[in-house]
């Protein structure tokens, strides 16, 4: 069985791609309280784009890695195990999406409450990505970009959901521009407790797991919010258009 060492010198691109992958949220952020021309089309395209991208690299990297380690059983049991956790997580806290947040009360104060439980809500969301691109890119440096890329562009919509409801409760930039960061850190974090938790050695079976693990909860978050969300909209074949893409960029990327 093979065993990959964490240490100072393996961690540093992982958890640099996850930081980058987390701090995306700003991206929407900023897209939102600076240039504020970001069509509708260009969200369910980017969604459709994360949503390809995902499903490719949950299926046939993550999974498929797992089912050929672990075995066929195990990896899925694990898999299932990983969707039905993200459902009791979205039962207990659930997200707020983005087309939830137009037409709201003019009453712009009482959006605040609001703001701050989606941002803690992605949050949330975002531990297990941050654990998730970590250790693809522990293991496969490829990996690991092609996955901090498709989380990259899922977190872009996600700081624009975090800025409306803040800007518009507190006509501050600043306070709308830090909540996506706090949200966005959540999956940095969520590779650091990776690391405290593996120590300084992880062997395979247990990456395995994980990545059985991770699957689901990439699956879960497909199905419960981009591919909705994508449909929801007059630009249904943006999102077609963004899934094909998704999926041909993770394609080139794994075979690169």
């Amino acid at each position: 069985m093979s065993v990959i060492a964490i240490n100072s010198h393996s961690v540093v691109m992982p958890l640099l791609l996850t930081t980058i992958a987390g701090l995306s949220t700003l991206i929407g952020s900023l897209i939102f309280l600076f240039f504020k021309r970001f069509k509708n089309r260009h969200l369910v395209f980017c969604l459709g784009l994360s949503a390809g991208a995902m499903l490719y690299v949950s299926f046939i990297e993550l999974l498929r890695t797992a089912i050929i380690d672990i075995g066929f059983i195990r990896a899925n049991i694990t898999f299932i195990l990983g969707i039905l956790i993200m459902l009791i997580i979205d039962m207990v806290l659930p997200h707020q999406y983005l087309q939830e947040q137009e037409g709201l009360n003019p009453n712009y104060k009482a959006l605040y409450p609001a703001g701050v439980f989606i941002a803690a809500g992605i949050a949330l969301h975002n531990f297990p990505e941050g654990m998730a691109v970590f250790l693809s890119g522990l293991t496969d440096i490829h990996l690991g970009i092609a996955l901090a890329v498709a989380i990259a562009v899922h977190n872009i919509p996600e700081g624009i959901a975090i800025s409306i409801p803040i800007y518009y409760a507190t006509r501050s930039k600043s306070k709308a521009f830090l909540f996506s960061f706090f949200s966005g850190i959540a999956e940095p974090i969520g590779a650091v407790l990776i690391i405290i938790w593996l120590g300084d050695s992880v062997n395979q079976h247990t990456v395995s797991y994980l990545f059985a693990l991770v699957a689901g909860v990439m699956t879960f978050i497909c199905f419960d919010e981009l591919l909705p969300q994508s449909y929801n909209t007059d630009y249904h074949k943006h999102a077609i258009a963004g899934i094909l893409l998704g999926m041909l960029m993770m394609i080139a990327s794994l075979a690169i």
